[in-house]
């Protein structure tokens, strides 16, 4: 099966650098939640290399600028699944940037504690 995440086509990229590049999430959770993605096929946040972390990083902070301008959230989450059990569908690491806003949930209190249902208080 081909990773939905190496050769991105460019209308999908929203952002990039020469490490890695940002697009909408196909299945946002909320308005404006984008996915910062290596262009190198690498499973794991922890495979990653230096220089690709900083890579994100700047990226992350491209795309807080954007979604301020667009989307105008009261808040942010950013988090990344490392393995099935955490989560990860897509063996391509990807940093979720997952923009928040006030009244988008019934709890606000917890914010990525809320990932283990009842420990987030």
């Amino acid at each position: 099966m081909s990773c939905p995440f190496c050769n991105p086509a460019p209308e999908d990229i929203t952002a990039k650098n020469d490490l890695c590049y940002a697009r909408y999430d196909i299945h946002p959770v909320s308005p404006g939640h984008l996915l910062v993605i290596p262009f190198r096929h690498v499973a794991s946040y922890f495979d990653t290399t230096y220089d690709e972390r900083m890579a994100i990083a700047r990226l992350i902070d491209d795309c807080k600028a954007l979604t301020e301008r667009e989307y105008r959230p009261d808040g942010y989450n950013i988090g990344v699944n490392v393995g099935e059990a955490a989560g990860q569908l897509v063996m391509h690491v990807h940093v979720h940037f997952i923009p928040r806003y006030r009244g988008d949930t019934e709890h606000q209190g917890g914010g990525v504690r809320g990932v283990i249902p009842g420990k987030h208080e």
